[in-house]
């Protein structure tokens, strides 16, 4: 007979606990693909239910491409052997990418959690996909924040949260707990296809690093990305300070006695978190650079037009941003 309750049960349990990620009595809305990953997450919530009381359902979300051909069915199958509620969503028509899939998925998933009142969305990431994440991003050029993009939860609208419980579970120990418990996973052929940049991080940049560098390279970097975390978190919230002190009045302008004197760091948080409020796009690094620069640049010195055409002027003490 197999034992149920396992180390990875107590784990978790001590996790969620430590975190204060998923509160008693909660309505969850757990995002089940078919991998080890995701069945290994709600085989864990499952057991874990009697002690937190929770009302789970299960979401699944079918792209619709060829590779997805009877998933849909395969975990609405599980659904109703465990006994739990289970939504689907369809695409319509998405481009076969890494990018406009995770977009969808997301906004599938939120669309689920708002027509059946949940507040709280939990998916099977785990401490493999932080790693993966933290190179995927640094290769792309992604400064802190793109390095610690995995986070335990966050914020998906002001009444939806996600959750991720898994992120101190590597990938090796799901798969062990899924055979564990002989839980029926799917192996979805998109896993591998090398055209996937994630995929080729999975299955040759990884593997290449453990065996040449550092067989703990997975646990390595998902340390360093949770230490990065701590630190955005901590920027981000001293940059809205004195982005507080700074900012005043029509046109929108901040005041560079403020802003000298402080570090480099926060100087160009703030400029990015300036330049988010008045923007429609996300600012590009050159963007940033070029408003951060006019704190100690000359009186008149101006940047080049910001999209929609504004610009940024020095004014004695004061950066003026004119539309």
């Amino acid at each position: 007979m197999i034992n149920s309750w396992t180390l990875l049960h107590a784990r978790v349990h001590q996790t969620l606990r430590q975190r204060q990620l998923l509160k008693k009595d909660r309505r969850l809305l757990v995002a089940v693909s078919g991998g080890q990953d995701s069945l290994c997450l709600m085989k864990l919530l499952l057991d874990l239910q009697p002690k937190w009381n929770w009302q789970l359902a299960i979401a699944h979300c079918d792209h619709r491409w060829s590779t997805d051909t009877g998933i849909a069915e395969h975990v609405e199958k599980l659904a109703r052997q465990w006994d739990i509620p289970f939504y689907l969503k369809t695409a319509e028509q998405i481009a076969e990418t890494e990018a406009a899939a995770r977009e969808w998925r997301y906004h599938a998933l939120i669309e689920i959690a708002q027509e059946q009142g949940f507040e709280a969305i939990v998916t099977g990431h785990t401490l493999s996909d932080r790693a993966e994440t933290l190179l995927y991003n640094l290769i792309r050029g992604a400064g802190a924040d793109g390095l610690s993009a995995l986070t335990w939860q966050r914020s998906l609208t002001p009444k939806i949260e996600l959750i991720r419980p898994l992120l101190n579970v590597s990938r090796a120990e799901t798969l062990e707990f899924c055979q564990k418990f002989q839980l029926p996973v799917w192996e979805d052929a998109a896993n591998q296809n090398l055209n996937y940049a994630r995929n080729r991080i999975r299955t040759d940049l990884l593997p290449y690093l453990q065996t040449h560098f550092n067989p703990r390279v997975e646990t390595a970097l998902a340390q360093t990305a949770e230490l990065l975390r701590a630190e955005v978190e901590y920027l981000e919230a001293s940059a809205s300070q004195l982005l507080q002190q700074a900012m005043t009045g029509e046109p929108i302008k901040l005041n560079r006695f403020c802003l000298r004197g402080t570090p480099l760091a926060l100087q160009r948080r703030v400029m990015r978190q300036f330049l988010q409020q008045c923007l429609s796009q996300a600012p590009t690094f050159e963007q940033i650079e070029a408003l951060t620069n006019l704190i100690n640049a000359p009186n008149r010195t101006r940047t080049p037009p910001f999209p929609g055409g504004a610009v940024a002027e020095v004014q004695g003490d004061w950066i003026i941003l004119r539309c």
